[in-house]
């Protein structure tokens, strides 16, 4: 079978930081493309404000929503061990889990805002890839997505611990990317296609209609929109895993 054929639809795709406005925009997307999306995040009540009461059933209509520490690497265990056995699969995991501390000089950041930064940035990152990547590699269109900021490219003191954390997971999201690569096709003994796919998505800051509603008179130039930001995740699914395999995607341009 020919990587990206499929699309997403019939994709078991997880959402992780599902609440935030961008893993919102995710679910929608997933879901209009035909894929079956599982929130995931650290509160039920927010899971069940954003999507609804949650399914019975897997197969009910509604969204699948799961509760899960993310930090913690035997519950991401146990989420990625039960997701697979109830769906059959998990071809994707999104990582939007998040958050933004930043300002000062270089000696004023702080050990409290890099505990913070790193745990959501890099913690929570290296724990669904690790335990989601058996899953990922068996099947027939696995794609990891993580949201990185162009910022990087420039960091300048004030971000010195945000541009840190996030160059850290991007890295592993490399690293991950080989790890796909020396399963599939770059396996020493008996290659196969390419068929799984770990990719960096790098936006100079995320803009949602909330924000636009707030702030009407201004233009947010460079943001993207959660919505574009879904859609070309989503899009992930349609494209040769070859050809974006360690890729990292610029949705400023």
């Amino acid at each position: 079978m020919t990587s990206g054929s499929e699309g997403a639809q019939g994709a078991v795709v997880v959402v992780a930081g599902a609440t935030s406005a961008s893993g919102q925009a995710a679910v929608r997307a997933l879901r209009s493309a035909g894929a079956t999306a599982i929130a995931v995040g650290s509160n039920a009540e927010r899971l069940a404000a954003a999507f609804g009461t949650p399914p019975a059933e897997a197969n009910d209509g509604g969204v699948p929503q799961r509760v899960c520490d993310l930090a913690d690497f035997g519950a991401v265990q146990a989420l990625a061990a039960e997701l697979g056995t109830t769906f059959g699969a998990v071809d994707g995991v999104f990582h939007l889990v998040g958050g933004w501390r930043g300002g000062g000089t270089l000696t004023e950041q702080s050990d409290e805002d890099w505990d913070i930064l790193s745990r959501a940035a890099i913690t929570t990152l290296r724990n669904t890839s690790r335990a989601f990547f058996d899953w990922l590699v068996a099947s027939s269109r696995g794609r990891f997505a993580m949201v990185t900021s162009t910022t990087l490219d420039r960091p300048t003191a004030g971000i010195a611990n945000y541009a840190a954390a996030k160059a850290a997971a991007e890295m592993w999201t490399r690293a991950m990317a080989q790890g796909f690569a020396a399963a599939q096709s770059a396996r020493k003994e008996d290659p196969a296609p390419q068929a799984s796919a770990a990719v960096v998505l790098a936006v100079k800051a995320l803009l949602d209609d909330g924000m636009r509603a707030a702030h009407p008179e201004r233009r947010f130039p460079g943001y993207t929109h959660v919505d574009e930001l879904a859609a070309r995740a989503v899009a992930l699914f349609a494209e040769d895993a070859a050809g974006i395999n360690g890729a990292r995607l610029d949705l400023t341009a």
